[in-house]
């Protein structure tokens, strides 16, 4: 009961929408396989999860996100490119490289910026599906086209063939019990990637690892003022989770609450290195909504041929 209140509390505290867990981000193809073959078999017929899951095409008409990240659809959304000058979009056979143009947008212009700054491209990791929604594995958010993960590994110089981005990991930067980075991974490149997509005006939320926030907050100097969009979250050790803000003026979507002002470097990130949090991991409803209770027109988008 007390671990149930304090993940509530967390969730007051920062404001989270989050990812329930990142556990299954570094699934290979075969484990991804499996685990989808396991969800499918006890999800009902009309469980939202297995009707967005299993679509592979978008829906027709104006991209527009619906709902917001952890309940909603996307319609009209578009897929990223599998290659692009600096970036190769990983896990290709889950399908996840869709989004609003929005997100497709940012991605191409954040990624071109990036070697100037001394990162040579993006490993681009789950994004949304074709319809948004409830997926089958991995995310409780991530359903409205905002949402994207980026891998820590820099691109490397050459093309990954499909099977290696399908079955290779992600670099690691946190030691082995979560309380810091790794020294033999960390370097100051991943503060200069991260305040880079944090000073950008679309982003809401990034989410990283704890000890990832920590070592920002050692490590900025003066101007801290992008630090206050980075947020910690379980997981997000091998990658770290950017999600924009809902696009200005749109009524049918819907926006997470601010994060609380200030770097969020003092008490509310001690937090997360306390007893409280070691055997507190949130995770992903089993069955989650019926594709009825989904919001808006998501029933209908999701039915389009």
């Amino acid at each position: 009961m007390r671990l149930a209140i304090v993940a509530l509390l967390a969730m007051a505290v920062f404001g989270t929408a989050a990812p329930m867990t990142s556990a299954f981000a570094q699934d290979n193809a075969a484990q991804e396989a499996a685990h989808r073959q396991a969800m499918l078999a006890r999800l009902p017929a009309d469980a939202a999860k297995r009707v967005f899951g299993l679509e592979t095409t978008p829906s027709p008409g104006p991209a527009r996100p619906i709902g917001d990240y952890t309940k909603g659809c996307v319609a009209g959304a578009v897929q990223l490119p599998a290659d692009g000058p600096t970036w190769q979009v990983m896990r290709p056979s889950r399908n996840r490289a869709w989004g609003l143009p929005l997100l497709i947008g940012f991605l191409e212009q954040v990624a071109a910026s990036l070697p100037a700054a001394g990162w040579p491209g993006l490993l681009v990791g789950d994004m949304g599906q074709p319809r948004g929604g409830p997926m089958l594995t991995g995310h409780a958010s991530h359903q409205i086209g905002l949402d994207v993960d980026i891998w820590f590994t820099p691109m490397p110089a050459r093309r990954l063939s499909p099977s290696e981005r399908d079955n290779i990991s992600a670099t690691d930067l946190v030691n082995g019990d979560g309380s810091a980075v790794d020294p033999r991974a960390w370097g100051p490149q991943y503060g200069r990637l991260l305040e880079v997509f944090a000073r950008r005006p679309e982003v809401e939320r990034i989410f990283v690892n704890p000890a990832i926030k920590r070592a920002l907050c050692r490590e900025a100097g003066a101007d801290r003022a992008w630090l206050e969009r980075i947020r910690p979250w379980w997981g997000h050790n091998y990658h770290f989770h950017v999600r924009l803000a809902c696009p200005q003026g749109d009524a049918e979507c819907r926006d997470q609450r601010p994060p609380p002002p200030g770097d969020g470097c003092g008490a509310d990130l001690d937090w997360w290195f306390t007893r409280d949090t070691k055997n507190l991991v949130p995770h992903a409803p089993a069955i989650g909504p019926r594709l009825s209770e989904m919001p808006g027109s998501c029933p209908a988008i999701a039915r389009m041929p």
